[in-house]
C-alpha cells in the first residue's frame, strides 16, 4: 500500500490517533489529525501531534479537510457514519479503520478477540498463555498498544493477539485473523446502533474474510452465534455447548474439558505444539484465580485458541496459576467490618452486571449507574432479586434505574461516588458485598471507567483508615 506524499486524515488523537499519525508519517504521507475536542482537553497527545511537526484540526470538523483528503483512516470509538465521514465516501475517498491499515502492513498471523463482555481479560489471558509456551507474541490492538505500533516494533513476534471492538471492526476491509474468537454478544452500545441486529453484524464481520484453513472460537451456547454459525466458512471451535462431533470445550461444575484435534490445526503459520490427535485436556476450576462462569468461558476460549496457535497446556496451565485478573473487573478491595468490597467498574453494559452478580450467593449492595448506553435496566431484574440487598444508583442514569428497577428493590440515589460509598456501608451488615458494577459508561462524571473505579477505591480505602 503506497503511502508515499498521499494526503491522510488521521479522526480522532488519543493513543491510538498519535500511533497511526506517527506510522503514516514515517511512510512519506502528508499527515492531518482531526479531533472535535479542544487542545487542552487532549494534553500530552496534542503535545506528542505538535513535536512530530504534523498539522492538528481541533474543534468542529471542516468538510474541505475531509474531502481534500486522499485517505480518512479512522482511531477506534470514531462513528464511521458521520457526516463528513458519510459525505467523503460519496466522494470517493477512501476511509478505514486503524486495524485495517495496520493489517494490510502485518504478515505474521494474528488471533482477534471480541465480544460484549471478556474481551480485555481473554486477551491478555491467551497473550500469557503463549508467552509462557516460549512463543513471542505482541499483545494490543484495543487493549494497551494499538495494532498500527506493531509493523515499527523493531523485536518481531511469532504471533499476534489483539482485542478488537465492534467500532474498529466496522471499519474493515481486508483484515483477516487467522484465529478469530467471538466470546458472547449482549445488548451494548445502542446508543450507537440503530439495533441490536446491526451491533451482532458487526460482531461478525470478524469471521468474514477467514478461509478454510482458519478458526473461529464462539459460544455454542448463544443461539445468535448458533443461528449464524452456518455463515462462517472457517473451522469452527466451540468454547462451551460442544455439541456432539464438535471440536472445543465442556465446562462443568469442576472442570473445563478441552477436545480438539491438533494434527490439523498447524498450517504454514502456526507450528506444532507436539500433541497428537485428538488431544484432551482437563482444567481444574478449582485452580482458577478469576472467578464465575463467565471467566470459565474466557478461560475456555484462550486455552482453545492458545493450543490451536501451537502453544502448549503446559503453557496454558502455567499462565492460569499465575493470572489474578484485571484491575477494575470484579477487582477485590478490601474487607471493613466483615463487608467486603469489590470494584467492578468496567462492567458498562447490563450483561456485565448479571455476570458480575452472579459470582455472589451473599446479600450484594450494588452501586450503578452513570450515562446509559441505551439498554433495558429492567433485564436485571431477575438477577437482582437474586442476589441484591439494595441498590444505590448515581450519574445521569439514576432516574431511569430508580423507575426500572424501583419495584423490584429498593432504590436509593446518590451524587457522588463518596455518597455512594457512604450509603452503601450504611445498608451493610457482616456478610454482605458492596460492589461497583455501573451497567453505564463513565463519561458523565468520570474521564474512562478506570478513572472511576480509581475513586471508588480510594472512597473505600478512606472508610477503611476511619474504621481502624
Amino acid at each position: 500500500m503506497e503511502l508515499n506524499n498521499k494526503k491522510i486524515l488521521v479522526v480522532g488523537l488519543g493513543r491510538t490517533g498519535v500511533a497511526t499519525a506517527s506510522f503514516l508519517r514515517k511512510r512519506g504521507a502528508r499527515v492531518t489529525v482531526a479531533d472535535l475536542a479542544a487542545e487542552q482537553d487532549l494534553g500530552e497527545y496534542a503535545q506528542k501531534v505538535h513535536e512530530m511537526g504534523i498539522r492538528l484540526e481541533l474543534g468542529p470538523h471542516r468538510s474541505e479537510t475531509f474531502n481534500g483528503s486522499d485517505l480518512i483512516v479512522l482511531s477506534p470509538g470514531v462513528p464511521h457514519n458521520m457526516g463528513p465521514i458519510v459525505r467523503a465516501k460519496k466522494n470517493n475517498i477512501g476511509v478505514m479503520g486503524e486495524i485495517e491499515m495496520a493489517f494490510r502492513f502485518i504478515g505474521e498471523p494474528i488471533i482477534a478477540v471480541t465480544g460484549t463482555n471478556g474481551k480485555t481479560t481473554t486477551t491478555s489471558l491467551l497473550g500469557e498463555m503463549l508467552k509462557k509456551s516460549g512463543l513471542r507474541v505482541f499483545v494490543g490492538g484495543n487493549i494497551g498498544r494499538p495494532l498500527i505500533g506493531y509493523p515499527d516494533q523493531k523485536e518481531k513476534a511469532e504471533i499476534i493477539v489483539a482485542e478488537v471492538s465492534s467500532f474498529q471492526l466496522d471499519t474493515i476491509d481486508t483484515f483477516r485473523p487467522k484465529i478469530a474468537i467471538l466470546l458472547n454478544i449482549a445488548d451494548d452500545h445502542l446508543d450507537r446502533y440503530p439495533d441490536f441486529a446491526a451491533y451482532v453484524r458487526s460482531k461478525f464481520r470478524i469471521f468474514e474474510n477467514q478461509q478454510a484453513k482458519d478458526m473461529a472460537i464462539l459460544n455454542g451456547s448463544d443461539p445468535k452465534m448458533r443461528s449464524t454459525a452456518g455463515n462462517i466458512v472457517s473451522r469452527k471451535l466451540f468454547f462451551t455447548g460442544r455439541r456432539d462431533g464438535e471440536e472445543g470445550a465442556d465446562i462443568t461444575d469442576e472442570n473445563i474439558l478441552l477436545n480438539l484435534n491438533l494434527d490439523t490445526v498447524a498450517d504454514d503459520n502456526f507450528g506444532s505444539n507436539g500433541s497428537t490427535a485428538n488431544t484432551k485436556f482437563i482444567i481444574k476450576r478449582s485452580d482458577l484465580r478469576i472467578p464465575g462462569n463467565h471467566n470459565a468461558e474466557n478461560v475456555a476460549a484462550a486455552s482453545l485458541a492458545a493450543l490451536a496457535a501451537g502453544g502448549t497446556f503446559q503453557g496454558v496451565q502455567s499462565a492460569l496459576n499465575d493470572f489474578q485478573g484485571l484491575p477494575h473487573r470484579l477487582e477485590y478491595i478490601t474487607t471493613i467490618n466483615d463487608v467486603s468490597y469489590f470494584n467492578d467498574s468496567k462492567a458498562t453494559n447490563i450483561d456485565a452486571v448479571a455476570r458480575a452478580l452472579a459470582c455472589f450467593s451473599d446479600s450484594v449492595i450494588l452501586i450503578m449507574g452513570g450515562r446509559s448506553k441505551g439498554g433495558n435496566f429492567y433485564a436485571l431484574a431477575e438477577s437482582v432479586r437474586r442476589h441484591v440487598k439494595e441498590i444505590i444508583a448515581l450519574g445521569e442514569a439514576r432516574q431511569d434505574i430508580l423507575s426500572s428497577l424501583g419495584s423490584v428493590i429498593s432504590v436509593k440515589t446518590a451524587t457522588t461516588m463518596e455518597d455512594a460509598v457512604i450509603r452503601a456501608t450504611r445498608r451493610s451488615a457482616p456478610g454482605n458485598i458492596v460492589l461497583l458494577s455501573p451497567a453505564c459508561s463513565s463519561f458523565d462524571m468520570y474521564n474512562d471507567y478506570a478513572h472511576r473505579g480509581a475513586v471508588f477505591t480510594e472512597e473505600v480505602k478512606k472508610l477503611q483508615k476511619k474504621s481502624a
